[in-house]
């Protein structure tokens, strides 16, 4: 069974029966939405003369016969009421002489070529006896298996297991679906298929040439590998986390790695103008994804046929994660964003003196609460937006069991993401039933692959952002900041060291290099309804956004009539809370995106660093 989901002029191939090169065999090919054979060796070209149905699952059977080849089209089903055959002698089994490989939606000649963009189902292998005419399975392949698989297996038992390149997209709808069943676990007859798309990549898979063992000792940190060939110049950044016999610091940051694998190589379409020449006059970091495709995209992004991109990999280069990256022409700062924002935090802590340590999403994911338990205080960055449930539920447990959380960000803990352990180097997002979304994964499509579990909102998951970091996304606009103003619950007798060395009518944040200012793009608020724990106090508000702000869509039931209690103060407004629990815990959020980029203002001495440094110290004091 096929369905194509992207008709072109280049060739696309259906499946290929050749030898390991790719040179000899034959593939079966679409191009302009008619089929083609291709003779693999010459490159010679034959017109079947039947179409195929663009969108729509069609049943192909193709045969070899000792003198002749056929092809068979059928709309829907095996030989349904609208099958057209073609047959012709131009092509024999000679043709197949030396193919001892299968492949589907490529050939390949050691990387995939001629690849296709549509949904396959279950595909098999006959042939028929000489002394009769029966037919014999030589292989059949479950599509509907287990799609946490980087592979799918023969149904025959003769082992001749396919393996999947490129990780293409599995727990999909196959043409028996009929909307009974959502969870492929539940129903793999529903979900017997898989989708290609000409630009999955899962693994670059180049060859080691540079391998550094970490000196015993060596200071936790973030790190940059300088490469340069005499053409060109790149800083490779990585992490170095604490050994295991390293004394931990008291304070942690929580590099948002899931998140910066989220946006890996996102092309906003945004790299001209104004932006490509500030890249220039400032020697920014010059290579941008609406220009470098070779690597593939962001899970904001879409396939060529339209479809949005599921998967995102580490094993390939991340342009968009590089010191330098600018990412919007900003008017009044740097435009920068992920990971080179994060280090208007961690520049601040060196400048600061807090010596700190730096542990990732990936850690955090692999070894849970025990990765926090050593440190006083956990620093996150500016949108730690993409969660497991293990990072989500150890944060909690950190916090509860006595830990300081501070939450330096926006719109944070908002999606939920699939891993599979077996490929950590893949992290999946299904855009599930609302939520500020660029795509919407089709009806059916929920689940995912790499793990089996329900995607979306964590929202709609059980674990609202406010239950983690008191604050949640309520609304984004522009790349623009504005201020913060304190509330009366601020000046309470606990409370208001916060603002010690602050004037009480001061705007808090009215400057900054993201954006103009510390409360600003896409921002939070605190909702006691959705698990902003009761000891958690709002001490200032925004206010002075711009028309481009809205609220965000999970926020609203018809317009302007909200999901849930009215929020602390309503509108379009971030909130910093504080607050500290019975069993000691702190917690500390900003709620803003852009707040951090406020921390260098002239040179660091300003009512911002000046809030995030006192709440600090007083964690570290408490500890």
């Amino acid at each position: 069974m096929v369905q194509p989901t992207l008709f072109s002029e280049a060739a696309q191939t259906v499946f290929s029966l050749q030898n390991v090169e790719g040179t000899t065999g034959v593939a079966m090919i679409v191009r302009g939405g008619m089929l083609f054979l291709q003779q693999l060796e010459t490159g010679r070209v034959f017109d079947v003369g039947l179409g195929i149905a663009l969108g729509r699952w069609s049943h192909l059977d193709v045969t070899f016969e000792l003198d002749s080849f056929s092809v068979v089209v059928s709309e829907g089903a095996p030989r349904g009421d609208e099958s057209r055959q073609a047959s012709f002698s131009d092509v024999t089994s000679a043709a197949l002489v030396g193919a001892d490989h299968i492949c589907f939606a490529a050939v390949w000649r050691g990387h995939p070529e001629q690849t296709f963009n549509g949904a396959l189902e279950n595909p098999a292998v006959r042939a028929r006896r000489p002394e009769s005419s029966a037919w014999d399975l030589i292989a059949s392949w479950n599509f509907g298996g287990d799609a946490r698989e980087a592979w799918a297996e023969d149904e025959t038992g003769r082992g001749r297991r396919l393996s999947l390149i490129n990780m293409p997209m599995r727990a999909v709808k196959s043409s028996g679906w009929s909307g009974r069943n959502q969870d492929w676990k539940q129903a793999p007859q529903d979900y017997a298929a898989i989708r290609f798309h000409s630009d999955d990549l899962s693994d670059c898979a180049w060859e080691t040439t540079i391998r550094m063992d970490v000196p015993e000792g060596m200071r936790s940190g973030i790190y940059g590998l300088e490469i340069d060939n005499g053409t060109g110049k790149d800083t490779i950044p990585f992490y170095v986390t604490p050994g295991e016999r390293t004394k931990r610091q008291r304070i942690v940051f929580l590099a948002p790695t899931f998140t910066y694998m989220a946006y890996a190589n996102f092309a906003r379409g945004n790299f001209a103008g104004g932006l490509a020449e500030r890249v220039a006059a400032w020697n920014a970091y010059p290579h941008n994804p609406d220009e470098v495709g070779a690597y593939g995209y962001s899970t904001y992004s879409r396939h060529p046929d339209g479809t949005g991109v599921t998967l995102s990999s580490r094993l390939r280069p991340i342009l968009t994660m590089r010191p330098n990256y600018l990412v919007y022409f900003d008017a009044n700062g740097s435009g920068m964003r992920h990971f080179p924002a994060d280090s208007h935090l961690t520049d601040w802590l060196e400048e600061k003196g807090f010596s700190f340590d730096v542990i990732t999403d990936e850690d955090l994911d692999r070894d849970g609460l025990a990765a926090l338990s050593p440190y006083d205080v956990v620093l996150t960055g500016t949108h730690p937006e993409y969660h497991t449930r293990r990072t989500m539920e150890a944060l909690i447990a950190y916090r509860e069991a006595g830990g300081n959380l501070m939450y330096l960000g926006g719109n944070g803990f908002y999606w939920k993401i699939g891993r599979n352990d077996d490929m950590p180097h893949l992290i999946e997002v299904r855009r599930a039933e609302g939520g500020m979304r660029v795509w919407a994964s089709q009806p059916g499509e929920y689940y995912h692959q790499l793990d089996g579990d329900y995607g979306g909102l964590w929202r709609r998951n059980g674990i609202p952002p406010q239950a983690v970091a008191g604050v949640g996304f309520t609304a984004e606009g522009g790349f623009e900041g504005s201020y913060y103003v304190r509330t009366a619950a601020s000046y309470a007798e606990d409370i208001a060291f916060l603002f010690d060395g602050i004037s009480p009518d001061e705007r808090i944040g009215d400057f900054g290099l993201s954006g103009g200012g510390a409360a600003g793009f896409e921002i939070d608020q605190a909702a006691t309804d959705l698990g902003t724990p009761e000891f958690a106090t709002v001490v200032a508000f925004s206010e002075g956004h711009g028309p481009s702000f809205h609220t965000t869509f999970e926020e609203l039931l018809l317009p302007e009539v909200f999901d849930g209690a009215p929020r602390a103060h309503g509108g379009i407004s971030a909130n910093i809370v504080y607050g500290k629990s019975e069993t000691g815990g702190g917690l500390f959020a900003v709620g803003s995106i852009t707040f951090c980029g406020s921390l260098s203002h002239n040179n660091y001495d300003n009512n911002v660093s000046r809030l995030l440094e006192n709440c600090l110290r007083r964690f570290l004091a408490d500890g």
